[in-house]
């Protein structure tokens, strides 16, 4: 009985945790323009040490709410995708760590993001597989929408291990779907663009200097990201 009183009282005590917003995401009930922000926290216990989850938050013209994308491993115990959709306050903490900000697009030409960023969740590839490392998992699904949208200009950090990982191809776009890059199952690789600017990964550690700073593993980014304009063009 202990024991499930200690479990109730972690599970309430994270879920208000979850609720507390950073104040990153405009209000629905205020903002009517279209809006899709890309955030990542730092994961969970030890993991946080290495690596952050992100996720994508949309919100058409005039919705009501938002509604997030995310690649959750553990789904898979009793579901056949990791990939989960559904609505929530997007800047809340992920289980007690500050949600930071990748990516703001805003106003015209938004929504036509996010009907291809829907679309390009419905096709991922590894919605029926997870490894934490080197991937696919929660930061290998983000780059594969910023790969196809890359609109969103996403330059994700060091932390984001996983965003490397791209099957079993050797060439693909960079991450943030501009650029170019080579990789050897997320673990040994190179990419270069105008928005990662140069990175190296290392067994999944990337390093790297970009227009956002220098990028580290564990610290994951020397810098703050770059949103190169705040409006997507039509």
């Amino acid at each position: 009985m202990t024991t499930c009183r200690l479990a109730l009282a972690l599970i309430v005590g994270l879920a208000a945790l979850q609720v507390r917003a950073a104040g990153l995401a405009p209000d629905p009930a205020t903002t009517r323009e279209a809006v899709v922000q890309v955030y990542g926290a730092r994961t969970l216990g030890v993991k946080g040490i290495f690596g952050v989850h992100t996720w994508i938050a949309v919100k058409p013209t005039s919705a009501p709410a938002y509604t997030v994308y995310e690649v959750i491993g553990w789904r898979l115990r009793w579901s056949d995708t990791a990939v989960v959709v559904r609505n929530r306050q997007p800047d809340a903490p992920w289980f007690g760590s500050a949600a930071e900000l990748y990516a703001d697009k805003r106003g015209t030409g938004v929504d036509e993001l996010i009907a291809r960023i829907d679309k390009a969740v419905q096709a991922y590839p590894y919605a029926q597989n997870y490894t934490l490392w080197p991937g696919p998992n929660s930061n290998t699904f983000t780059a594969w929408i910023a790969r196809i949208v890359p609109e969103l200009g996403v330059d994700l950090p060091a932390t984001a291990v996983g965003k490397d990982y791209i099957g079993g191809s050797f060439f693909s776009r960079a991450p943030s779907g501009t650029g170019v890059q080579f990789s050897v199952a997320g673990l040994f690789g190179v990419a270069a663009g105008p928005v990662e600017g140069f990175e190296l990964n290392l067994l999944g550690l990337n390093f790297g200097v970009s227009g956002s700073g220098v990028k580290l593993p564990l610290v994951g980014r020397v810098g703050l990201p770059h949103f190169s304009e705040a409006t997507a063009k039509p």
